[in-house]
């Protein structure tokens, strides 16, 4: 029985797949197709999506659940949107994040996403010792992010704070299989740019010619010794 392969692509750039970031997620995209004749990809562009408030109504029915309240109907109303959206992420066993840097993180709408998503009960939960647990397993995620500068060597590593985010805030609910392409430097010259985007692209095809998601996803367990409880989860 042919098992689909659902991706999620979400666009963190507000010129979307005409940007820098989104023309090798364009070609990532067209080397997955080629390959999985199964694959279904639904995109969210974040800069036009119409996300859930995250504030006012939203943030005290998040309180009142998790100390066990009830809502009115006016507050379920407004969190069934926030569970809209959680359904719709949790409906993927892919994910394709395309987002340039920015001011050395993540952009804004792509934040705002996590923080409308990423809810307790949902995609992480507290144990009995009330240490969180990561409860979105057996998934994937990709990440292509494009950089005005190098920030892949000497001082300006410690400013890159786009991927060590997205790796510990998605690792943190369970997603430990997660795979950057970073193409940088693209404010330089069109020289370097030019070079940067022929390396990223050459990277992803070859990622993906080589079946980086043939087999089954990389679980937290295999990246912690066996006698570490995997609690916080962060590749």
């Amino acid at each position: 029985m042919l098992v689909t392969r659902r991706l999620l692509h979400l666009i963190a750039t507000p010129r979307g797949l005409a940007s820098n970031t989104g023309r090798i997620s364009s070609v990532l995209l067209e080397a997955l197709h080629d390959r999985y004749d199964d694959l279904e990809v639904q995109a969210l562009d974040l800069f036009s999506a119409d996300l859930p408030a995250v504030a006012g109504t939203n943030i005290k029915s998040k309180y009142a659940l998790m100390t066990g309240q009830a809502l009115d109907d006016e507050a379920r109303s407004s969190w069934r949107e926030i569970e809209r959206t959680i359904e719709t992420f949790l409906a993927a066993d892919l994910y394709l994040v395309t987002a340039p840097m920015w001011n050395f993180g993540v952009p804004y709408a792509l934040k705002y996403y996590i923080d409308a998503i990423i809810q307790p009960g949902y995609l992480f939960e507290y144990d009995e010792d009330g240490q969180p647990r990561g409860m979105v397993h057996d998934r994937r995620m990709v990440c292509v992010t494009s950089r005005g500068g190098d920030y892949s060597q000497g001082p300006m590593m410690q400013f890159d704070f786009l991927e060590s985010y997205l790796r510990a805030i998605f690792g943190f609910v369970g997603i430990a299989d997660i795979t950057f392409f970073n193409v940088q430097p693209m404010d330089v010259t069109s020289e370097l740019r030019r070079s940067a985007s022929r390396a990223a692209i050459r990277d992803v095809r070859s990622w993906v010619a080589q079946g980086a998601w043939d087999g089954s996803p990389t679980e937290v367990s295999d990246l912690l010794p066996a006698d570490v409880k995997p609690q916080v989860i962060v590749e």
